[in-house]
């Protein structure tokens, strides 16, 4: 009786939601955008060209992992149990990632299962792994190293105790820091420790080399204290030279200290400012404290020995900027006919640059992007670093010039929620046929990620495309489809520059935004009052230097802004216009296909523009509309009783005939935070448009939702080209207004009409939207802020189901969205949305079906050591040999073993083939005896080779010595016969 008595109400004489049967309304959690919690570490994959980023626990969810490749390949890795995630690594097309719980997991890429699980014996504190090895090597706390068998899923016999705490058993306080393998010999591993560093021989299984830092009286060291004393600062971090001819530890009194690998002497210390501070000088004067190194790599060019230093730290405290640090050292140069001021001025480096982020921020860690080699410790041949910053954003940077690099078409969006965080987001239901032509040409350099395959989808489930407008905090707007879960025809994103556009960089916040549903016309509101407008288009400017065109203030007008337009753009969303309503933060904004857009803002403003002008054709402010009676009240009673502030909170477009009018017209509806719905008709006017008002319905809170639907269908009476179309032939819309508040929900034709209301009694609602279940019907569809969202009946407004959505940030359920379709778009926290389709079947979120691992792309082979390395002594150690030091002779062989071995013997008959079975069959002792006579042979034929030369030498000295002394005695003789004749 209720649902039949609000119909008439209303003036609807259908039930929209009579084919709904109880049960369908089901949400399935469809799809994920964003990053679930803070970022602890990245990792790179040049092979595949993968990107993983690994997150810690918190109140938002547990650790999690994302890989993402080209376009929309993505898929995530969810833990057994809750943990936060310390270090992530590709490893061979596996994914090997320790958390801080010491438990190292091995990661199936395709299936995104975990594919073996190994709890370290202790407390973990660093992890290594090597494209070409099957070993993960384990740092413990106490300095002990263990290593898990990748391959063969189980813990190898092998493990080195602490060598330090051996070398010298009074330090207890000898932690493990980091380990390294040598870039070309791969049987040496470098083991920093918090005392020093030690070089440690799998052939010899002993270490060969150690390193301690001491800082004599009177050197000024890293910080400057404590000079007249014996110092020995604590190490922070060690690695090797790309070609291991140096090794650079750093410290925690920001000394930078170069190594010589052969003989540990030290070849220069530095910081980023000083030189040979390791070197008592008779003043040594005061240091500006500095920040600690937090993470070094280095670097270097295709080829390994052109390298450079890239420092996250080490800057002075009062420095403003605290970016990256570059010093490029240049080629190495020739340790054996170098002298060792060579070698020391080389450490000085060519010369220094800083790869710049925002100010405010530091750097809490990095990850190089090779080109195409996994080796030299990621570090060969960088394009760019993507940087992770204090606040927990992300910063890619071009390397080594350090420009930004926007990741829009360039990394997955949800990438994008975190560079930097996003800030707001509004959804469009824009049309198919306007959005496949909305690709932008843009100046942009080689794609970042290139891996991974898109699985396939359904085709489209609807002709509109579900497209989000995401603002950053750069106070850059990047657009693009969200899907319904159906193929994506066009996953290009679309960017604008809102800073730019205003020509002002500093306090730009985005409060609102629109895009009309078929022109694609965009338009922005900021804090300051200021509206930009964006239309598709070309760019005049594109290609040219920038603009120096100081364009005007204009307060309440409209200003042309298309010259600052981005010069790299040559075809995108272009800005076009300014408004500068300067009238407090924008509130409310909404654009219409039929070309208006109007706007709200917080100082209780509103303005209509024509964008055929464009033209400001109305304005007024809300205390016009308070009706007289109240306003005289009011202002008798102002001294004791305060006026409440109303502005708009939400406007829509629509097309249909108002109360008693003989005829249907363009209306704008416009709802404010004190539950008023104003009414605007807007007719023809002299060429153009004049805006009027219609009447004002009251409500009895904020409006949430404003709706308008045809009364016999419940399909939306937007203000399309069609429909304002129809209005030249006389077409009559019978419509309704569906008005949202937090309190209640009401049916009433507008503008005076009080139709029919249902209130919310126990739960405020923050997003509404009439939405169609297909083949079924309509219905209302709410968020409440009780998480929980809720569908109700048209027109009786019975409730049809209620879901909660346990995965949503309660403080942030204001800024959901409902679309349409029957999307719910909401917060799960500061830098994830979840979407939901109401009318599903209750599936939980599943993980994508995307391929991200190409087996036809291998590793290419690891560096080894030069000939020159090998015949003056150097033990080479393949990772086949590796596999038996450190397995042991009774594991079984890896597959990368067995694969060697299928292709030795593939590798033909004769003799060759006969030595490489004969070579895989031989034992480690028996491979050793083979190289050392190998080696024995080749410096025997040198040694003959040196001493036939010398033989042939000798007698060419003794044939030349008798010829001499043949002609002395000729001449002597011949001068005694003259004599006689």
């Amino acid at each position: 009786m209720a649902s039949f008595l609000r119909g008439k109400q209303a003036g609807m004489q259908h039930d929209l939601s009579a084919n709904i049967i109880p049960g369908s309304f089901v949400p399935d959690d469809r799809a994920r955008y964003g990053i679930n919690s803070q970022i602890s570490c990245i990792a790179y994959d040049p092979v595949q060209s993968l990107l993983a980023i690994g997150t810690n626990e918190s109140k938002f969810g547990c650790g999690r992992i994302y890989v993402f490749g080209q376009s929309r390949v993505q898929k995530f890795f969810v833990p057994s149990r809750p943990c936060s995630f310390a270090a992530i690594q590709f490893c061979a097309n596996r994914l090997v990632s320790l958390d801080t719980k010491s438990e190292v997991v091995i990661w199936n890429l395709d299936t995104g299962k975990q594919v073996s699980v190994f709890r370290a014996p202790g407390v973990a504190t660093c992890m290594l792994t090597d494209p070409m090895l099957d070993w993960c090597f384990v740092g413990m706390q106490s300095g002990d190293i263990f290593a898990y068998d990748l391959d063969r899923q189980r813990m190898s016999p092998f493990r080195l105790p602490n060598f330090w705490l051996e070398k010298d058993p009074r330090n207890r306080a000898v932690g493990l820091l980091s380990m390294q393998l040598h870039p070309r010999d791969i049987g040496k591993l470098l083991i920093a420790y918090t005392h020093g560093v030690v070089v440690y021989s799998f052939k010899q299984n002993v270490p060969n080399k150690f390193f301690e830092y001491q800082l004599p009286p009177g050197a000024p060291g890293g910080s400057g204290v404590m000079v007249e004393s014996m110092r020995r600062p604590k190490v922070t971090h060690a690695l090797w030279h790309p070609t291991g001819t140096f090794i650079l530890t750093a410290h925690d009194d920001g000394s930078l200290v170069f190594w010589d690998a052969k003989d540990g002497r030290v070849v220069m210390a530095r910081t980023l400012y000083e030189n040979n501070i390791h070197q008592p000088v008779p003043n040594p004067g005061s240091h500006i404290p500095k920040h600690p190194y937090v993470r070094i790599a280095w670097c270097c060019k295709q080829n390994p020995e052109d390298s450079g230093l890239l420092i996250a730290g080490g800057q002075k405290l009062n420095e403003p900027s605290n970016g990256l640090t570059f010093i490029d050292l240049g080629v190495t140069p020739n340790y054996a006919t170098s002298s060792w001021q060579i070698l020391s001025d080389y450490t000085k480096g060519k010369h220094q640059n800083t790869l710049e982020i925002p100010p405010g921020v530091g750097v809490a860690n990095f990850s190089l992007i090779p080109r195409s080699s996994p080796h030299f410790a990621g570090a060969q041949d960088p394009i760019a670093v993507m940087t992770l910053l204090s606040s927990g954003e992300i910063l890619t940077l071009s390397f080594p010039s350090g420009y930004p690099i926007t990741p829009t078409n360039q990394l997955h969006p949800s990438v994008s929620f975190v560079h930097p965080f996003a800030m707001k987001f509004a959804v469009t239901n824009l049309n198919r046929d306007r959005w496949l032509g909305m690709v932008e040409n843009r100046n942009q350099g080689e794609p970042l990620l290139k891996g991974g395959a898109e699985a396939p989808r359904p085709i489209r489930r609807f002709e509109g495309r579900t497209i989000i407008q995401v603002a950053h905090a750069d106070s850059t707007v990047r657009i693009w489809d969200v899907g319904h879960g159906d193929e994506i025809e066009n996953p290009s994103q679309l960017q604008v520059d809102i800073a730019r556009a205003l020509d002002r960089y500093e306090d730009v916040e985005i409060t609102a935004m629109t895009m009309a549903p078929s022109t694609g016309e965009f338009a922005v509101g900021t804090n300051k009052g200021e509206v930009v407008m964006y239309r598709w288009g070309g760019n005049q400017y594109y290609g040219k230097p920038p603009v120096d065109q100081k364009i005007e203030s204009n307060p309440g007008g409209i200003t042309n802004i298309s010259a600052r337009s981005e010069p790299s753009l040559k075809s995108g969303l272009m800005p076009h216009s300014l408004y500068e309503m300067l009238q407090g933060p924008i509130s409310a904004i909404k654009a219409s296909d039929a070309g208006f857009i109007a706007v709200g803002s917080e100082n209780g403003f509103m303005s209509i523009i024509d964008l055929r002008g464009p033209s400001v054709i109305f304005q007024a402010s809300m205390t016009d509309f308070i009706k007289q009676e109240k306003r005289s009240s009011f202002l008798k009673r102002s001294s004791t009783i305060p006026v409440n502030k109303e502005w708009p909170a939400v406007i829509e477009f629509g097309v249909m005939t108002l109360d008693e009018d003989k005829y249907s017209s363009i209306c704008c509806f416009v709802g404010t935070n004190m539950g008023k719905v104003i009414t605007f008709k807007l007719l023809p006017s002299g060429g153009g448009y004049s805006a009027t008002l219609a009447g004002v319905a009251h409500c009895n809170d904020r409006v949430v939702s404003i709706c308008p639907i045809v009364a016999d269908t419940g399909k939306p009476a937007l203000a399309t080209g069609h429909a304002v179309a129809g209005l030249r032939e006389g077409k009559h819309v019978n419509g309704l207004l569906v008005v949202v508040t937090q309190n209640e929900a009401r049916l009433f034709k507008p503008a005076t009409a009080k139709g029919a209301s249902k209130s919310f009694d126990d739960y405020l609602c923050d997003a509404a939207a009439v939405t169609e279940f297909e083949l079924h019907g309509m219905a209302l569809v709410g968020v409440f802020g009780d998480r929980i969202v809720r569908a109700f009946s048209l027109p009786g407004l019975k409730e049809l189901g209620s879901y909660p959505l346990p995965m949503i940030d309660g403080s942030r359920v204001s800024s959901s969205v409902v679309t349409e379709d029957g999307d719910v778009f909401c917060w799960t926290g500061p830098s994830e949305l979840a979407i939901l389709q109401v009318w599903g079947t209750g599936m939980e979120l599943e993980n994508t079906a995307d391929t991200l691992i190409n087996p036809e792309l291998e590793v290419p082979p690891r560096p080894t050591i030069s000939n020159v390395q090998w015949i003056s002594g150097t033990q080479y150690v393949s990772p086949t040999d590796l596999d038996l030091l450190i397995g042991g002779p009774d594991r079984p062989p890896s597959k990368r073993m067995m694969d060697a071995s299928a292709a030795e013997r593939d590798a033909g008959a004769g003799p060759s083939s006969v030595a490489a079975g004969a070579s895989s069959a031989e034992g480690w002792g028996q491979y050793l005896t083979r190289q050392l006579n190998e080696r024995t042979e080749k410096l025997n034929i040198m040694n003959d080779s040196v001493d036939s030369a010398a033989d042939t030498s000798q007698k060419w000295a003794d044939d030349v010595s008798k010829f001499v002394s043949q002609q002395k005695r000729k001449m002597i003789l011949g001068s005694i016969t003259s004599k006689f004749t």
